[in-house]
């Protein structure tokens, strides 16, 4: 009786009320917190030791090869010799939202990427949201990737040998096989180096990485040999629509630059070092993915560019007239798309990592091997599961349901960018977007024309996926959820 005269400020300190059901959905995690929290996990901590070098070619390790290596030939005939236009647009979307990325990641480097970021500014439903997308943009890229390196495998396999793997082994059902078992072993390979460390991985990758950006030289300076102008005589075939719809796809090709991000508890500057290798990173992927883009359709007539996923190594034996060359850069593929997966599933394994220690997802995901510094269970159950679904699903869908799941993590990120500024002003921060919140709107209004593009079947499967996850949170993570514990002076 004596507290209801009191006046609001006195009740408040005296009598705090416990959020309503809105209030507990938006709930957020304090920026000191997140940081605080940086390497902790069950049993362990993981082991800051990558620099500069490291972090940017995880960056470009999962980015560089998955649009040229595999989703080429799905895009090109989707808007012709325009492609390269598509590549551009794609480019930019990734480059807005890459500026925002690199704001936060220097501001919050944990291992949440833009899960955490969303934790720390729009509250825990929009972040469980966020990780949910993540999870799909991870999760179903390592599998798409996965799918593309089986068919250059069967390209090195039939030139050096002159043996490939039957289509029953070697493709999905839907697509003519029954299981693509070089898809599974591939990710399985990429699990047995996350297993051993993170330091040790980074060292594979960045072999796999130089391998994979000779290859791409190689085939630009060989290809443009077979250029033909004609090729380009009609540009926009399908309209801009086909260009966007490609666009689409191929962005697909650039979720790789946000891979660095997810390595914030393990760097051993974060906030110096994650911005630089963000925004190098896609500079160089860009730059490489347009000239090879110009140079393959210069060498093929765009109608033909459906016929199989490896069509990089077609050319080069098109082009010279010998096996050899086409040989030669299907080994490079299988090196480069190797990496891809090693770097992606690497991201994924990291974002569900962050999830577990935040109570959304179980504990298992976030337990640490104090041996190795790596969440080995974590990284063990993903891989099973990434394997067994590239193994099963035809590159395509795959392609875009990643598509879709990135762009909408991305437009969260162009959100939170500018929230934060506004709710945390001095925080100290490495690195600034320029003219914000203009930029950031760009981003966010990028990513929302694109999804547009995408087909309705995506957008279905999206719904289906978006509706699961929402399930999941309320049964469990809303429930078991670190923030929902009273603190102990509430107990």
């Amino acid at each position: 009786m004596l507290d209801q005269g009191a006046p609001p400020q006195q009740r408040s300190r005296t009598a705090p009320a416990s959020p309503g059901p809105v209030g507990r959905l938006m709930r957020r995690k304090p920026v000191e917190h997140l940081v605080a929290e940086g390497g902790q996990g069950e049993g362990g901590s993981l082991r800051r030791s990558l620099g500069l070098w490291q972090l940017t070619m995880i960056s470009i390790g999962a980015t560089l090869g998955t649009g040229i290596f595999v989703v080429l030939g799905e895009a090109v005939p989707k808007a012709g010799p325009a492609v390269t236009l598509s590549f551009v647009i794609a480019g930019l979307t990734a480059l807005f939202s890459a500026l925002s990325y690199a704001e936060l990641a220097g501001t919050i480097p944990v291992a949440g990427s833009s899960y955490s970021y969303a934790y720390a500014t729009m509250g825990e439903l929009i972040a469980w949201i966020c990780g949910w997308c993540l999870v799909l943009e991870y999760g179903v890229s390592v599998a798409a990737v996965a799918v593309g390196w089986g068919e250059y495998l069967n390209e090195l396999l039939d030139g050096t040998i002159g043996v490939t793997i039957p289509d029953a082994l070697s493709a999905p059902p839907g697509d003519g096989g029954i299981f693509n078992l070089p898809a599974l072993v591939v990710v399985l390979l990429a699990m047995a180096f996350l297993l051993g460390g993170a330091r040790e991985s980074a060292r594979a990758n960045t072999v796999m990485v130089a391998v994979k950006i000779a290859a791409l030289v190689l085939f630009c300076a060989i290809g443009v040999q077979g250029f033909r102008s004609g090729n380009y005589e009609h540009f926009m075939p399908l309209g801009m629509a086909g260009v966007s719809a490609a666009g689409a796809t191929l962005f697909f090709s650039y979720i790789g630059f946000d891979a660095a991000s997810t390595a914030g508890e393990e760097a051993k500057n974060a906030q110096r070092d994650l911005p630089r290798a963000i925004m190098l990173s896609l500079v160089i992927v860009t730059a490489l993915y347009v000239l090879v883009a110009a140079v393959a359709v210069g060498a093929k007539p765009w109608q033909r560019f459906g016929d199989s996923e490896a069509a990089l190594a077609q050319i080069m034996r098109e082009v010279t007239g010998q096996s050899f060359w086409g040989t030669l850069l299907a080994f490079c593929a299988v090196i480069a798309i190797a990496s891809v997966v090693l770097t992606v599933l690497y991201g994924q394994t990291r974002i569900l990592f962050a999830m577990s220690r935040d109570g959304l997802v179980p504990k298992v995901f976030s337990r640490v091997h104090p041996k190795t510094g790596t969440p080995r269970t974590n990284t063990v159950i993903v891989s099973l599961f990434c394997g067994v679904l590239a193994a099963a699903i035809p590159l395509g869908q795959l392609a875009d349901a990643t598509s879709i799941g990135t762009l909408f993590a991305f437009g969260l990120v162009n959100i939170a960018v500018v929230v934060l500024r506004r709710t945390r002003p001095e925080m100290p921060r490495t690195f600034r977007v320029p003219l914000s919140p203009v930029l950031p709107a760009l981003g966010l209004a990028f990513c929302v024309w694109m999804m547009g593009s995408l087909s309705a079947v995506t957008w279905v499967v999206f719904g289906v996926w978006m509706a699961v996850g929402l399930v999941f949170y309320f049964l469990y993570g809303h429930r078991r959820s670190r923030l929902a514990a009273p603190a102990p002076s509430e107990k």
